[in-house]
């Protein structure tokens, strides 16, 4: 997580926003749905078995829990930071399947995405997520369809952080 290393946070704060961003997503071995939830329970309990400190676990617990955008908001500085790296993961290497003809919406948008740069500007206090985005592939409106939510949250975590969100698609500002 890169977000904390710039604007100062403890090196022990830092490493609970790695763990919680190598487990945030455990919950989709249950079910997609309500993954964040379940995930937050899995990690829990994994993390107890490991003997880590209760206020740590919970920690962690409640980041994995906020983090999807349908349930979750920023309701810490770690939560923060894990939703703003979620919600930016979107690049053409996580497509496995590369036949467009069976492209679902979110296939066709991440395969779209030729290149996801965050960057850290943290003397003006931002965060900036710079899209190259294939419109041949992919209209941009058709990124938004699925990604608005997770803009939104993104914007709303920063927020929380107190530091800026901009989101840049094609070279345009949008956000």
């Amino acid at each position: 997580m890169i977000y904390y290393k710039n604007f100062g946070y403890p090196e022990r704060t830092i490493e609970l926003a790695r763990i919680a961003g190598y487990l945030h997503d455990i919950g989709n071995c249950v079910n997609r749905v309500d993954h964040a939830h379940s995930g937050a329970i899995i990690a829990y309990n994994i993390l107890k078995d490991m003997g880590m400190d209760v206020k740590e676990r919970v920690e962690i617990m409640m980041a994995i829990g906020n983090h999807d955008e349908n349930t979750g908001t920023a309701v810490s500085d770690i939560s923060a930071a894990l939703i703003l790296a979620d919600k930016s993961d979107v690049h053409r290497d996580r497509v496995t399947n590369t036949n467009l003809s069976t492209f679902d919406i979110h296939d066709r948008v991440n395969y779209a995405v030729t290149n996801a740069d965050l960057k850290i500007d943290s003397e003006e206090r931002k965060i900036i997520l710079n899209l190259k985005i294939d419109t041949k592939l992919c209209p941009v409106l058709d990124y938004f369809e699925i990604f608005m939510d997770r803009t939104m949250m993104s914007k709303y975590a920063a927020k929380y952080l107190k530091i800026w969100f901009e989101l840049v698609i094609n070279g345009t500002k949008l956000l």
